[in-house]
């Protein structure tokens, strides 16, 4: 292929591309269906998997990935299903020629009305044509859309976290450089909204273009955009791409307004994913937890009914847990926090390397001891308001969650129906509260 875009073979390869590329427009569109809905069910897993153990990095990275397959599906499907009808007019066309209104033998007023609406059989195919072509392209485009809202948090909670929030920084450093590009990226990502919805408004007026040039650059790789520009404003320079593109959006406010609906049963009470006195989420028994994709909900039991004379009790892992624990014991804090991706692999290349790393195992495994210690410590079991001693231990549950896991003694207690209530010390300066972060209840019956 000439790399010469103004080579007549060149072009002539373009408009040759541009009439057969339905063909692949239908292979793309359909191999991305395919894979799409094979996706959705391991996302919400994913999902799922993160908001249950507090990885909020991870579950927001995966909310935005399911909201570009919800797009892609809605606009890929649109894009098959007026392919097909495409494709059916022009079978019918092959058959029948064009309309022919004087052979339907209607009135004069219906034959006029008609042709004035809707003209030639042949205008009706490239309508259809335009349709399919505009939306195809669309829909990749919203995508990086997408992508550009999603590293624009990205970039919000990077500032919040590693800067205005980072107390290895000097506080006048992290205050006086965070706030305001705190300020800059929230203005500049309003104003960016604001361009984009009214498509290029404070790039038209001179002296709003001058101001808004600098956020316009900034933010030009913060979104990504300068790999997706010219598809925007090829989008923007034709009036056919601007009226699908408008019409594209009542429709998704359309279809998340229909997924919200819900059938209420009561005004007092709701399905929730959180236990209390007067209501059992399944999340916070394992037994009830038997399909893929089901986790538990902070804490867990084996069964809404004990019969045993002990009662298994279950606390997932979060990173909130061990931030608790390096509070409560900086003993515990690490020069350097390893939590995240990272690689198994060691090279090692001497007998010190070697005996270092031996040396660092054995003061881990001792400050293992005392990670378990400080967590027996700060988290307490309670039944019917009464304390139960607790001896937690790390363990996988029977949804192979990883977490803290203990049995508690309940022996004398009395048949019938129990609320078991797990609590935390709260450590703010100098005083220490209880507080409750997880209610179950349960019925005891001896066997």
């Amino acid at each position: 292929m000439s790399r010469d875009i103004n080579n007549p073979a060149f072009k002539k390869l373009l408009q040759k591309l541009q009439e057969e590329s339905w063909q692949l427009e239908l292979l793309i569109s359909g191999f991305a269906i395919f894979g799409l809905f094979t996706a959705t069910e391991p996302v919400e897993i994913i999902i799922k998997e993160a908001q249950t153990s507090d990885l909020m990095y991870r579950a927001l990275i995966f909310t935005f990935l399911r909201l570009s397959i919800a797009i892609l599906l809605i606009n890929l499907l649109l894009h098959v299903i007026l392919r097909g009808l495409w494709i059916g007019a022009l079978g019918l066309r092959y058959v029948s020629g064009d309309i022919d209104y004087e052979a339907l033998k209607y009135s004069p007023k219906f034959t006029n009305y008609l042709k004035n609406k809707i003209g030639s059989f042949d205008k009706y195919i490239a309508t259809l044509e335009n349709y399919c072509s505009v939306i195809f392209a669309i829909s990749f485009l919203l995508i990086f859309y997408v992508l550009a809202f999603a590293f624009t948090m990205i970039a919000i909670t990077a500032i919040a976290e590693l800067l205005i929030d980072n107390e290895s920084i000097p506080e006048w450093l992290r205050l006086g450089l965070g706030i305001p590009m705190m300020i800059f990226v929230l203005l500049g990502m309003l104003l960016t909204f604001v361009d984009f919805l009214t498509q290029g408004f404070l790039k038209r007026k001179k002296w709003i273009s001058k101001i808004y040039f600098p956020i316009y650059w900034v933010f030009s790789f913060i979104t990504l955009s300068f790999l997706y520009r010219p598809l925007v404003y090829n989008f923007l320079d034709n009036k056919f791409g601007k009226r699908i593109s408008i019409f594209l959006v009542p429709i998704y406010v359309l279809l998340l307004l229909v997924t919200s609906i819900e059938d209420k049963k009561s005004n007092y009470f709701e399905r929730s994913n959180d236990s209390n006195e007067y209501y059992a989420s399944k999340r916070n028994y394992e037994d009830m937890l038997t399909e893929e994709g089901q986790f538990i909900k902070t804490a867990a039991i084996p069964s809404k009914v004990i019969t045993t004379p002990y009662l298994k009790v279950f606390m997932a892992y979060s990173d909130r847990i061990e931030d608790r624990m390096f509070s409560r014991n900086e003993g515990l804090k690490p020069e350097k926090d390893r939590r995240g991706l990272s690689s198994d692999i060691v090279f090692t290349t001497s007998n010190a390397d070697r005996a270092k790393r031996d040396s660092l195992r054995r003061a881990k495994d001792s400050l293992k001891i005392e990670y378990i210690k400080t967590f027996n410590s700060t988290y307490k079991v309670f039944i019917d308001s009464i304390q139960y001693p607790a001896e937690f231990t790390l363990a996988e549950s029977a949804t192979k969650e990883f977490g803290f896991e203990s049995y508690v003694n309940i022996k004398g207690l009395a048949e019938g129906k129990h609320i078991l209530r797990l609590k935390r010390d709260r450590f703010r300066e100098k005083d220490t509260t209880e507080v409750s972060f997880a209610t179950i209840p349960f019925w005891y019956f001896k066997e």
